[in-house]
């Protein structure tokens, strides 16, 4: 089991706590752009950094080579962007998860190009488990089937929306606002803010893709 820990530039308030995952040995950083540098000074040493670090000085930059042996530096003008990039790289380690983060607060465009990144790459890979993580909440796609969800009191609340066409046959157990084989259409907030009841809930649905939001009070 391996999880990879993204880190791309974004403003630094909205990064997620790298504290669970300092101490654990089955845990990868890569370092997107400006978020490698952001790393080593949380004292993370990144196993990879990605980007063409058009956001870093000069110093910085070197500040940063001088910190890992596997580096890969790519042009201004290209297709994929940084976090496109060192997802990608991720991949590479066969994870069991990967989680991004340093990609919400800032620039839309880019927050939104790393949800459709996400999203486009939990299709691709359904045996990989991809989240967006910051210092307030979790996201993350869910695909047709049954899916335990543990309690956390960090994320105490729990969201559900339908991504590009309505969720049909949707389950959910064990929380605060139950139902049975309900639809979540385009555009609805009814399944917004519910909580797990004990230690765990439950989703379940049939058809369509699940963007399911986890936040702090």
């Amino acid at each position: 089991m391996t999880t990879v820990v993204v880190c791309a530039g974004g403003p630094m308030g909205e990064l997620c706590s790298f504290e669970p995952y300092k101490e654990r040995k089955d845990v990868l950083f890569i370092g997107a752009d400006r978020g490698a540098l952001y790393l080593i000074e949380q004292g993370i040493t990144p196993h990879a950094i990605v980007g063409d670090f058009d956001s870093l000085s000069q110093v910085e930059f070197k500040q940063v080579m001088e910190h890992t042996n596997d580096t890969q530096r790519f042009h201004e003008e290209k297709n994929e962007t940084d976090t496109d990039l060192a997802l990608l790289k991720a991949l590479t380690f066969s994870p069991t998860d990967i989680v991004l983060t340093g990609v919400t607060g800032g620039r839309l465009d880019h927050y939104e190009a790393a949800v459709r990144s996400i999203y486009r790459m939990q299709i691709q890979h359904p045996q990989v488990i991809l989240k967006i993580i910051n210092h307030a909440n979790l996201l993350q796609f869910l695909v047709p089937g049954t899916h335990t969800i543990l309690a956390d009191q960090q994320y105490r609340y729990l969201s559900f929306f339908a991504h590009e066409k309505p969720i049909e046959n949707v389950t959910l157990r064990h929380v605060k606002y139950e139902t049975t084989n309900e639809q979540i259409s385009l555009g609805t907030s009814r399944f917004t803010s519910n909580e797990i009841i004990g230690a765990s809930g439950s989703i379940s649905f049939s058809r369509g893709i699940c963007l399911m939001i986890r936040s702090i009070d």
